[in-house]
């Protein structure tokens, strides 16, 4: 009996091991900021807070947030850090304002496309985009930043929906293509 129960005990730490990422993430959020967002905003920002904040972000994590009201704003970047950082930018998150007419991510969506480009090899990018729905997307598929929303996945809430986009995708698709043609002929 002594040699099960010591066993057992020296198994016992392994059994609260995780799964933790080894690789930084930057992540990048763009948050409508029309008053269309309003009534669906507090949900929106704590499944963000919820999903994105507490359950992805790690220390060593960049946070790039933007809001795309009349125009996109950026309204934080930053790293993670050990001592609280979150708190604080779920705070911000539920402080931000939607005041604007209409939700332009079009800037918001270059200029992240721009941060992913310049990710190093050794980092993950993690890009999400939420509104109010997707009819607030029109003015930004019709201002030309369509290819920038070529590649996505979305998630459709009661009064909101987050689309996970990959805006630098085309090139290794267009490769996956090309090395999926060439192997069938």
């Amino acid at each position: 009996m002594p040699l099960i129960l010591f066993i057992f005990l020296n198994f016992v730490p392994l059994l609260k091991a995780e799964d933790r990422r080894s690789i930084p993430l930057d992540m990048f959020l763009i948050i409508d900021g029309s008053t269309s967002f309003q009534n669906s905003k507090n949900d929106a920002i704590a499944w963000i807070n919820a999903q994105g904040v507490d359950r992805v972000l790690i220390e060593g994590d960049s946070f790039t947030v933007w809001t795309a009201g009349d125009s996109s704003n950026l309204a934080y970047s930053g790293t993670i850090s050990a001592s609280g950082g979150k708190d604080g930018i779920k705070n911000l998150l539920r402080s931000l304002a939607t005041d604007g007419e209409e939700a332009d991510f079009s800037g918001a969506l270059r200029e992240a496309a721009a941060r992913v480009s310049r990710t190093p090899q050794n980092r993950l990018s993690y890009t999400l985009l939420v509104t109010a729905s997707a009819e607030g997307l029109e003015r930004t598929l019709n201002g030309g930043a369509y290819n920038l929303l070529r590649w996505f996945r979305s998630e459709k809430y009661e009064r909101w929906q987050v689309l996970v986009v990959a805006p630098d995708i085309t090139p290794n698709v267009r490769e996956a293509a090309a090395s999926y043609m060439s192997s069938i002929r």
